[in-house]
């Protein structure tokens, strides 16, 4: 039977978990919980479309093979990054925008380019926003199983 490997266009369905056992992600629900019917996750191999431990993890499995894999920091979002933490005046934003401590804005570069940032905290003055991936630093465990080979 075939092996997944760098390069092949692949569905697969994960529960991705932190090392404490919390549960960030999931492609499938239990039947019984939500009827919801996830569709599994679809990708290329070695594109860059995932974190770099997830391809790893995929590859050599055969369709219908399930295995965990634990995806250390360097692997999965890196390091946090403490400069990617700033303090915003309130008044740099625009009026129509009012933050909450754990909602998401949108910020554009001065190149246009648009990232997301998590409001962390905030004062009369200031809000703090973060733009590192909300999972960056942490290992993560996923369990895998490669549902097809495209």
């Amino acid at each position: 039977m075939a092996q997944a490997k760098e390069g092949d266009r692949v569905k697969v369905h994960y529960t991705g978990r932190l090392d404490d056992g919390t549960v960030f992600d999931s492609s499938e629900c239990k039947e019984d919980e939500c009827g919801c019917g996830h569709d599994p996750m679809e990708f290329t191999i070695g594109s860059g479309e995932v974190i770099p431990g997830f391809d790893k993890g995929v590859i050599g499995l055969e369709v219908g093979a399930s295995k965990t894999v634990h995806i250390p920091v360097e692997e999965a979002y890196g390091e946090r990054i403490e400069e990617m933490v700033a303090q915003v005046p309130r008044g740099d934003l625009p009026p129509e925008i009012k933050p909450e401590i754990g909602a998401q804005l949108e910020v554009t570069q001065e190149d246009g380019q648009i990232f997301q940032v998590l409001v962390t905290d905030m004062n009369d003055e200031t809000i703090t926003i973060d733009a590192n991936h909300p999972l960056a630093g942490q290992a993560l465990n996923f369990d895998l199983r490669l549902v097809e080979i495209l």
